[in-house]
């Protein structure tokens, strides 16, 4: 009769290998049942593989023997080598997720990632323009139809303090000319009207005599590129690092630093830091449990009074 030969390390750890890597897995084809992004799910594989890789040098074999004591461990080496308190954070979060899959799926009886905190993130001032930098960047005629596209979404982004991802979700019918104002649909389907400035106004005005020979048939989108077709977050981005190199910032341009200059010059300006955070359309509590009683004739008379490119020009009666 044979007897049974103790595993050799190779075979050890393909085996635990299997058997955590096996749940990754299942929940990775969770996520995409959900419609999730690529970049998110690619995000989450990648922590939950680190994380199986470093219980598995702790001989851990299942996920059901790790215990809030081995979250910790797990946080608390990261930070060591180097990772930053948003970084843990997520790492947390993924976990948080994967575990209350595995509990609902009865592989574990309880999450123990369950009320765990990661150290605080370091809060980052916004690296903003100055008002010299955007009449450097804005302060120009363009001179084809794509600069007049891009013209036109950096004096919105300026103008109206929005997100690149909200501005290429903007369609046609969110701007309204007559009334000075544009649609925004923000994070988790929260809708905001906000003021468009006069120069922004003038912009959005030539980008539509552009707009209407590029798009194809039945094109909502309101900004599109050369093939007529929505212009995607990247390509705003690209559009925008190149801008500002050719307008020699000193600084490397990026919409949302557009969005930071916005915020920046007008709570100088006006000091009315809640009208400011209810232009924005900030999504948590804290800030939004502030903001929600300003009404919009508060908020354009602030924007109206204290942008610098809101301002109407004086006429010589």
């Amino acid at each position: 009769m044979a007897t049974s030969q103790p595993l050799s390390m190779g075979t050890a750890t393909l085996f635990i290998q299997t058997l955590m890597q096996e749940w990754i897995k299942k929940f990775i084809s969770h996520l995409e049942g959900r419609c999730l992004s690529p970049h998110t799910i690619s995000n989450y594989r990648r922590d939950l593989i680190k994380a199986s890789d470093f219980y598995q040098q702790q001989s851990i074999t299942q996920w059901h023997e790790i215990t809030p004591t081995h979250i910790r461990h797990l946080i608390v080496t990261l930070h060591s080598k180097g990772l930053n308190g948003r970084s843990l954070q997520r790492q947390l979060s993924v976990l948080r997720t994967f575990f209350g899959y595995l509990l609902k799926n009865g592989e574990i009886k309880n999450n123990p990632a369950t009320g765990i905190k990661a150290p605080k993130a370091a809060h980052k001032l916004p690296k903003v323009l100055n008002t010299e930098q955007t009449s450097q960047l804005l302060d120009k005629e363009p001179t084809d139809d794509l600069s007049i596209r891009d013209f036109a979404i950096m004096e919105l982004l300026y103008s109206s303090g929005l997100r690149v991802a909200e501005l290429t979700q903007l369609d046609l019918e969110d701007i309204d000319l007559d009334d000075a104002t544009v649609r925004v649909t923000g994070k988790g389907g929260k809708i905001r009207i906000v003021p468009v400035g006069r120069f922004a106004i003038k912009a959005i005005q030539s980008w539509l005599v552009v707009r209407s020979t590029l798009i194809k048939k039945d094109e909502t989108a309101f900004f599109v590129g050369r093939r007529g077709a929505r212009l995607t977050t990247r390509a705003v981005q690209l559009r925008l690092k190149e801008w500002g190199v050719k307008q020699q910032l000193s600084v490397p341009l990026h919409p949302h630093m557009l969005r930071h200059s916005f915020a920046s010059h007008l709570l100088e300006s006006s000091g009315q830091i809640r009208a400011v955070q209810e232009l924005l359309g900030h999504a948590d509590i804290s800030s939004t449990q502030i903001y929600t009683h300003l009404d919009f004739q508060h908020l354009a008379s602030v924007y109206d009074k204290t942008h610098p490119r809101a301002k109407k020009k004086k006429t010589n009666s």
